[in-house]
């Protein structure tokens, strides 16, 4: 489904190829490498993404370099319009905007789904994704990240444990889940709302 940017920007393609660069600024990749990183491997997309490239580089938006014989390509941090573009692209991956987590609640028995980091814009969480599940299947999981990965322009930074051992770190007031909880995060799906409030009354005492 076509977000309300993919409209504004033509195509989805164009809109996630505008992500990529603007998120990986001091990163130059090849055609190929830019085409797997952006999950566009059929023969419509690789053509689709070709020709956006192309019209990219007319744009002046991003320019090639050829390194060690092969052309790459960079985001120009000078063009026109870079700063105004930056915040959209922020904006835009901020949840609930990132569809894409939609589909956490297919992955298994979701007791707690939670994103902080790239989806918040909030650099100082060591997460982006917490996920708490039981009978997870890991194939949609492995899916999921890669889709993310293609739709943020970047490499997400999750968490991944069942109830039982989220369970033992709260009893164990582990560092990590509670700088987490403490930290700014936005919420997706919730079954464990009682031991959250519980830890939460834990700590103000």
């Amino acid at each position: 489904m076509k977000s309300e940017l993919d409209f504004l920007f033509g195509s989805r393609i164009r809109w996630r190829l505008i992500k990529f660069f603007m998120l990986n600024e001091k990163v130059a990749l090849n055609i190929n490498e830019i085409l797997g990183r952006n999950k566009l491997g059929t023969k419509n997309t690789k053509e689709e993404a070709k020709k956006i490239l192309s019209q990219l580089v007319n744009a002046k938006f991003i320019y090639p370099r050829t390194i060690r014989g092969q052309k790459a390509y960079f985001v120009n941090t000078k063009y026109s319009f870079y700063d105004e573009l930056k915040w959209l692209v922020v904006k835009s991956n901020i949840y609930p905007q990132c569809e894409q987590l939609n589909r956490v609640k297919n992955l298994g028995d979701v007791k707690l789904g939670l994103v902080s980091g790239i989806f918040i814009n909030n650099k100082k969480s060591k997460t982006d994704l917490l996920l708490v599940v039981d009978s997870l299947s890991r194939a949609k999981f492995k899916h999921l990240i890669e889709d993310l990965e293609a739709e943020m322009g970047q490499e997400i930074n999750y968490s991944l444990m069942n109830l039982e051992e989220f369970r033992y770190r709260i009893k164990m007031f582990d560092k990590f889940i509670l700088e987490i909880l403490e930290q700014p995060h936005e919420i997706i799906m919730n079954e464990v709302d009682g031991i959250i409030k519980e830890i939460k009354r834990s700590r103000k005492r």
